[in-house]
């Protein structure tokens, strides 16, 4: 934990320890994320700085409301109640206060969100990571179980492998397991099952306590779980490249041709009525094509797969 953390942690810790049972979600989150912060510590982290950000992003904006005197340009023509009319004297005042409240909450809430969201979005990465280098971290493992190293060594080995990416962390904190917390590898294993964000580590790994389990030939195991998801990674793939091409027809067809054809007929409508101010020229060619650019970028780097 840093300093701002370990502050965050004394003035709410105990407050946010009887919260543990409310935020089972966001704990398994931040242990699948491999995130060092404590549970606690986060918690208190996120109250405290969504506060801060609530209280002076509220302040920000109480400020430019004064300053630019927004309520006097607001204009309602509406029937209201007369007591309304009251009131009208102090619009700056009443403005200001409620943009500063509004500022609080919605900035406050935004940031308080993001801290929630951002394990789960953490430990996904961490999912495709996984799943992309489970296979050759496998074929790793086969290769030394059929030297005869004995499957504890095997994933210590692993851990100290990087190039395995993600699934090398996991390896390491099955040795952690062992060599620290003096587990046996049964044990280990199991834990590391729970807390892994991979389906297809967990289903290894459980596969590979039941084969030590029932006395099982492991390296066999192993073997097999290397040519099953070596496969299943190739067929992963190809399905990707189809849809990376039915994303690229699409954006052809939407920003490209799309665009391209409702500026054309936008310029010729503003020349036909002599409009001089084309409003929705500026929308599509400021608007929609950037936003939709970034869209298809995020789009695709969501479906990447991890190499």
């Amino acid at each position: 934990m840093n300093s701002f953390e370990r502050f965050c942690f004394n003035l709410l810790g105990s407050y946010v320890k009887l919260q543990r049972d409310r935020y089972a979600e966001l704990r398994n989150m931040l242990l699948s994320a491999r995130m060092k912060t404590p549970f606690e510590a986060y918690l208190s982290t996120a109250l405290i700085t969504s506060i801060i950000v609530g209280v002076l992003g509220g302040l920000c904006i109480g400020l430019l409301t004064y300053l630019l005197n927004i309520p006097e340009m607001i204009t309602y023509r509406g029937a209201h109640p007369d007591f309304f009319l009251a009131l009208s004297e102090y619009r700056l005042l009443i403005g200001t206060i409620i943009s500063v409240i509004l500022g609080l909450l919605i900035l406050g809430g935004i940031t308080y969100a993001v801290f929630l969201v951002y394990p789960g979005i953490k430990a996904g990465e961490r999912r495709r990571n996984i799943d992309a280098t489970l296979p050759y971290a496998i074929n790793y493992i086969t290769a030394m179980s059929t030297a005869g190293i004995t499957p504890a060594e095997i994933f210590r080995l692993l851990g100290e492998s990087p190039i395995y990416g993600e699934s090398a962390v996991e390896a390491r904190y099955i040795a952690r397991e062992i060599d620290i917390f003096g587990k046996d590898l049964i044990d280990a294993l199991r834990i590391v099952s729970t807390i892994t964000p991979s389906l297809r580590m967990k289903e290894f790994l459980q596969g590979a306590m039941a084969s030590i389990s029932s006395g099982a030939n492991l390296t066999e195991y192993f073997r097999t779980k290397a040519s099953q998801y070596s496969i299943e990674n190739r067929q992963q793939q190809k399905v990707f490249l189809e849809t990376l091409g039915l994303i690229a027809e699409s954006y052809v067809t939407a920003l490209v041709a799309g665009t391209l054809f409702l500026i054309i007929l936008q310029s010729i409508m503003s020349m036909l009525s002599g409009e001089s101010n084309p409003i929705f020229l500026y929308v599509v060619i400021y608007g929609i094509i950037p936003l939709g650019s970034v869209m298809f970028v995020i789009l695709i780097s969501s479906m990447t797969p991890e190499v």
